[in-house]
């Protein structure tokens, strides 16, 4: 098995968002399809592989959020099977409530963003359930179910032919950019749920993987010390939200305040303004924002 990056550069900025090539025995199989506004780059890194987008049979996708699902129907109408946890299939399949969702939040930067997404004929899709094999281009793929960033997430462990496991997680093992080691928190609304996230945190730290391949972006080798970093900014960055919400700031003041509490952290890592840009392309922050604070009200906790 050999494992290439295809880097969708997203909105040009390398690095940023990935999708997985995985060569197997019978082929080639990927991990996530990105959104439509990549998908040029995305055929053209495959090219440079030597795949015509006819030889990709198989889509592993972690959840339907556009970064990471947007092109997937495309695959399919080229003949790819799509492999997505259950709750998200159908939204593959009509996916007019997950864009009419999308335009609410984004508006007219639904195209620039996302490009087109197209359904996938009900027969490229399958739905997939905790704990399900998938076999793919002459490999078994195992979804380990992973919910708090999204309800309806999987990641994906694969042997590594050696004795151990790889594990692609989406973003359940949060956002961390190559060559930066740090962990950002991607919270967004509807479905950011604290205590569940933390849930699949300890779930991952089960999962016999000396690899994580998240989404954003690229092999994170120490993952115990990953995991412990999500955690602490997780708790922080809802205590945080909490305690200006509770002071009374209304949601563009807590935008503001979310974002240099951000700044500040970034700065004390000395991190640049194109890696900080990176981060913030990656994962937006009001989107967090907008994700936590949902989560604390229905909580009825601001």
């Amino acid at each position: 098995m050999k494992l290439h990056i295809l880097d969708t550069h997203f909105q040009g900025m390398p690095q940023v968002t990935a999708v997985y090539l995985l060569i197997g025995p019978d082929g080639p199989v990927l991990v996530e399809s990105g959104p439509g506004s990549t998908l040029p780059a995305v055929l053209d890194a495959l090219a440079g592989h030597g795949f015509a987008p006819a030889d990709v049979r198989a889509v592993l996708l972690t959840h339907i959020h556009l970064d990471h699902a947007g092109a997937a129907g495309w695959w399919a109408q080229q003949g790819a099977q799509l492999y997505v946890h259950h709750v998200g299939a159908p939204h593959l399949i009509d996916p007019t409530k997950l864009l009419a969702s999308a335009t609410r939040i984004y508006g007219d930067n639904m195209g620039p963003l996302w490009g087109e997404m197209v359904a996938a004929p009900a027969e490229r899709v399958t739905a997939v359930y905790d704990g399900d094999t998938i076999a793919a281009g002459g490999l078994t793929f195992t979804a380990v179910d992973t919910p708090g960033h999204a309800y309806h997430h999987h990641a994906y462990r694969l042997s590594d032919g050696h004795g151990g496991a790889i594990l692609f997680t989406g973003d359940a093992a949060g956002v961390s950019l190559p060559h930066i080691g740090v962990v950002d928190l991607p919270a967004p609304p509807p479905e950011f749920h604290l205590e569940t996230w933390l849930g699949t945190l300890a779930r991952l730290e089960q999962v016999d993987a000396h690899t994580f391949y998240p989404t954003h972006y690229g092999p994170v080798t120490d993952v115990h010390g990953h995991l412990t970093a999500l955690r602490t900014v997780m708790i922080d960055a809802v205590a945080f939200v909490a305690e200006r919400a509770h002071a009374g700031a209304e949601r563009e003041q807590l935008l503001a305040d979310y974002i240099g509490w951000n700044r500040e952290r970034a700065a004390a890592l000395h991190l640049s303004p194109t890696i900080i840009r990176s981060y913030e392309l990656a994962n937006p922050l009001f989107m967090s924002v907008d994700g936590i604070l949902r989560y604390l009200r229905k909580r009825g906790a601001v």
